[in-house]
């Protein structure tokens, strides 16, 4: 295991970086919060036109042909800034598995006009933590679905969307399609959602009929490592912030991060910093070799969810009243992770899976999942 990242990896999270930062200032984001706007237009095409969109596309469809590493060093710097752009559902939820289940045609079809920015993607994958009732709510028929999926991560931009189906399959559906109907969902979080509702609609198996079971399963995995990058991401920079802004507050004449109280706080801080990250490098390095990870993968969506649980809330508990100041930065930092420790499963349903996991499976190692 090497956690020494490469030049090359190291020059696209620097890349990331200036473009998220130049783009998503506090002041930009605070106009943006105010426009009613989904996502900045402008800063999609500027990923779109350095490569990152494309960035595990591979070179035949139109893509840069790099790895998951890679890709999860991006989405690190996306949280750093909070940045507001469907790279998750689009790169992670919709094009990873079709590049990894899906025919030639399908990749020309979808993961093209994704690299050079013209399509959105995701999945209908909102319930992994839901009841086998609740996940088979479409039926299909001869490759026509009818149903319902709620809570479908930016459902209302996209281009096409990946929806499990009761017959074991996952489709392709285009939003574009006569019978798929959307209505957009709002979230406390300003992430957005959509209701999408199928009637009578024709849709394309993605990868083999029947084979939705291990896309699942595949994709599970994927998505939660991404979405623990994000979280690191999100956690650095409040911990930051906070540590900026407490060395710069005074009270008494002193400034706040030199009372032992504020000071051992901010420490607890950056232990579950580091905790979430070793956890999260861990998975990350084994989904990226092909090496069995699920209880790994497990561990660090866990951490993901109650370390930055801890992170976020003494960083706005150590700004005092401006914490809750919802236009104040901090507040930003807050509400994203809030909203990614709820996606693809929070950290009760981590631990339910992982126990259940390990207590039906004695060749799973203990060394890395302590919680």
């Amino acid at each position: 295991m090497d956690f020494i990242f490469s030049e090359d990896q190291n020059a696209i999270r620097d890349l990331a970086l200036q473009i998220f930062t130049d783009r998503a200032t506090d002041e930009f984001m605070l106009d943006f919060s105010r426009s009613g706007e989904t996502y900045d237009e402008q800063l999609w095409t500027t990923l779109a036109e350095q490569g990152l969109l494309g960035i595990c596309i591979p070179e035949d469809f139109g893509g840069t042909g790099l790895g998951f590493i890679e890709l999860c060093s991006i989405l690190e710097e996306q949280g750093r800034r909070v940045a507001p752009t469907p790279f998750y559902s689009s790169v992670v939820l919709g094009a990873l598995p079709i590049d990894k289940f899906g025919s030639d045609a399908q990749k020309t079809q979808w993961l093209t006009p994704l690299a050079t920015g013209e399509h959105k993607l995701t999945a209908a994958i909102g319930d992994f933590g839901a009841t086998a009732a609740y996940q088979h709510a479409v039926s299909a028929e001869n490759g026509v679905l009818n149903g319902v999926k709620t809570a479908v991560l930016d459902g209302n931009i996209a281009a096409a969307i990946l929806i499990p189906a009761a017959d074991g399959s996952v489709y392709i559906v285009d939003t574009s399609a006569d019978g798929v109907s959307i209505e957009a969902q709002s979230s406390f979080s300003g992430a957005n959602f959509a209701t999408v509702t199928l009637t009578n609609v024709k849709a394309e198996v993605l990868g083999e009929a029947g084979q939705a079971a291990e896309i699942l399963s595949w994709l599970e995995q994927y998505a939660d490592v991404a979405l623990c990058a994000q979280q690191m991401g999100v956690c650095d920079e409040a911990l930051r912030r906070t540590a900026e802004y407490t060395t710069e507050r005074k009270q008494f004449g002193a400034a706040l991060g030199s009372f032992q109280a504020v000071a051992m706080q901010a420490a607890d801080g950056y232990i579950h910093c580091e905790a979430m990250r070793s956890v999260y490098l861990g998975a990350l390095w084994r989904v990226s070799e092909g090496i069995e990870a699920e209880a790994e993968v497990r561990a660090a969506k866990y951490w993901a969810c109650n370390g930055s649980h801890k992170v976020v809330h003494i960083a706005q508990h150590l700004h005092g009243g401006m914490g809750s100041d919802i236009e104040f930065p901090i507040h930003r930092y807050f509400i994203m992770s809030k909203q990614i420790a709820f996606m693809s499963g929070n950290a009760a349903v981590q631990l339910s899976k992982l126990g259940k996991l390990l207590a039906s499976n004695d060749e799973v190692g203990l060394t890395s999942l302590v919680v």
